[in-house]
């Protein structure tokens, strides 16, 4: 039996997330399905699932199988078989111990906002508009509390059973004109980690709450002194760490 990584990207819009659930349309509901067409049943483990409307341009795949595979014409046949919502960047075989979430040792992601008055409708799937001038020095200096080893628990929703300890590496806003990116970098992220980091950085930003808050919310463990989450249009897993 041999494994096989696959570096992907996707256009979370039209998609349920990227995990498989029944009658709704996922990532990985397509691209096992069409692994299944060429070389037989295949269920994929992936490094992070994404929830419904999240995007990826750099996430990764792997599977093995006994069938005999050949990477070029596989990848073409999954190209024309899942355009145009996600595209197949790379297939390879890979070492048999690979695994493309256990592997993983980072994961990065990118939030973008688009700030200014008028929305643009060709970054209306891949941005969060927000028409309130926002102080990023403001965001900025508010997530520093967050950088390190936390409990995020306010920041997150937790899954029972589950561990909201995360060690985040990196948490900074830069802008470029009227478009704020947010790169966010830890080994992994508990759910909604990014969006509700996101949230709060727009509270900041536009003075409802003060950068202070930020640490005092963090450190209360509970989401009722949080703001919710950001849209998930507006977040792109970038790139996953090996």
């Amino acid at each position: 039996m041999a494994t096989y990584r696959i570096d992907l990207a996707y256009l979370g819009t039209g998609y349920h997330g990227y995990a498989v659930q029944p009658n709704v349309r996922t990532v990985q509901g397509e691209l096992d399905a069409a692994l299944s067409r060429v070389i037989g049943p295949i269920e994929t483990v992936v490094a992070g699932r994404t929830d419904k409307g999240v995007h990826a341009s750099g996430q990764v795949a792997s599977f093995s199988t006994d069938a005999l595979v050949d990477c070029l014409r596989l990848q073409r046949s999954l190209n024309k078989q899942l355009a145009p919502g996600t595209a197949i960047e790379s297939l390879k075989q890979v070492d048999d111990d690979f695994h493309a979430r256990f592997s993983a040792s980072g994961r990065r992601y990118v939030y973008r906002i688009l700030n200014r008055e008028a929305p643009d409708p060709f970054l209306a799937a891949t941005s969060w508009h927000y028409s309130t001038p926002l102080d990023i020095a403001a965001m900025n200096e508010g997530c520093e509390a967050l950088v390190g080893r936390h409990d995020f628990a306010s920041l997150c929703r937790a899954a029972v059973g589950r561990s909201t300890i995360r060690d985040l590496r990196v948490v900074q806003w830069t802008a470029s004109g009227d478009m704020m990116e947010l790169e966010a970098a830890a080994s992994s992220f508990c759910h909604q980690m990014v969006r509700s980091i996101v949230a709060i950085s727009a509270d900041v930003g536009r003075g409802k709450l003060q950068p202070d808050d930020v640490a005092r919310i963090l450190e209360s463990k509970t989401r009722h002194g949080a703001t919710g989450a950001a849209p998930a249009h507006g977040l792109t897993l970038v790139e996953v760490i090996y």
